[in-house]
């Protein structure tokens, strides 16, 4: 078993203060680092909220996004330097750009594994609210305002061809929506495709996808929007689509992703504790990402040891 550092990073600067800020919150005090037990390294606090969108972007926060994700990318990177794995527990999911920066500031070619009930490809004229969280993986990808996509001149911060969007359920909303499609290169595996073979073969799939050709190099991030489970079961996000995961299906991608050599981190975002009055999705959630975090690391040939634990600690 890897051990892991948590990085609080309670941000709504891409979404709106309605209750996804108190996630790292519910999930530690449901017992996530104790379970797993983890070392808990800091929290990177946002700027104040502006509920004002920006004129020359469409966006709102763009500006509290470029500081927070660089912010952020000090606390990831300072875990991933020590050798150590970061689980970052937010917020919404504008975080993903932080947490891809600290990468790419390593000079490595991130992958990601786009874990989300939604594939957030909007572009501002499309996105009603202005709402970053909507367009993260645009964003990642080069497309949208210069502002969010350079980060620190290093956009994009993923390739196309190195994303892999797994469970989403949203085509016919999105296009409804004026959303822009998919690029070709990008490779999606859509909630249909994921039940067609079978999670634990739609996840290696992906996984083999994201490090084939990579060596002993390889290196992706596991991005979890925890609405690409089932709206039944998950009730406690902002944006409701019927269907999506089980918890068990959930499971299944996370075991076998984290699993592998190449991960190298794991953002969880969008749970809103105060839609979950008795606290039971809370402990559900957290059972469910430490059985998947508590994966053995696979040593199959040609994979690269599993990171080990920081020297030190950040805080707490």
């Amino acid at each position: 078993m890897r051990e892991l550092a948590i990085i609080e990073a309670p941000s709504v600067l891409g979404l709106r203060p309605t209750g996804v800020q108190e996630l790292p919150t519910a999930l530690l005090g449901a017992g996530l680092s104790a379970g797993l037990d983890a070392v808990r390294v800091g929290r990177v606090e946002p700027p104040a909220y502006d509920a004002t969108r920006d004129a020359d972007t469409g966006v709102l926060n763009p500006h509290g996004i470029v500081d927070y994700s660089a912010r952020l990318a000090d606390a990831v990177g300072d875990v991933l330097d020590a050798g150590g794995f970061p689980v970052v527990l937010g917020g919404d999911c504008s975080i993903l750009l932080g947490n891809l920066l600290a990468l790419r500031r390593r000079g490595q070619r991130p992958r990601l594994l786009f874990l989300d009930g939604h594939t957030d490809f909007y572009q501002p004229s499309a996105e009603p609210y202005g709402e970053a969280a909507s367009m993260d993986l645009a964003l990642a990808t080069g497309r949208g305002p210069r502002l969010l996509t350079d980060l620190e001149g290093r956009g994009p911060l993923v390739r196309d061809e190195d994303v892999v969007a797994f469970g989403f359920r949203d085509a016919d909303e999105s296009e409804q929506a004026g959303m822009q499609p998919l690029p070709p290169g990008l490779h999606a595996i859509d909630l249909d495709g994921v039940r067609a073979s079978g999670a634990a073969t739609a996840a290696r799939r992906a996984v083999d996808r994201l490090t084939a050709g990579t060596g002993s190099g390889a290196a992706f991030w596991v991005h979890l929007d925890v609405d690409v489970l089932d709206d039944a079961i998950m009730p406690a996000v902002d944006y409701r689509l019927p269907g999506g995961l089980s918890w068990e299906e959930l499971e299944t991608v996370l075991r076998t992703a984290l699993g592998d050599p190449g991960a190298v981190g794991l953002d969880v975002t969008i749970f809103n504790p105060r839609l979950d009055a008795d606290g039971m999705i809370a402990g559900r959630l957290t059972e469910c990402l430490r059985r998947g975090l508590s994966a053995p690391a696979d040593r199959r040939p040609g994979k690269r040891d599993a990171p080990t634990r920081p020297s030190a600690s950040r805080g707490s």
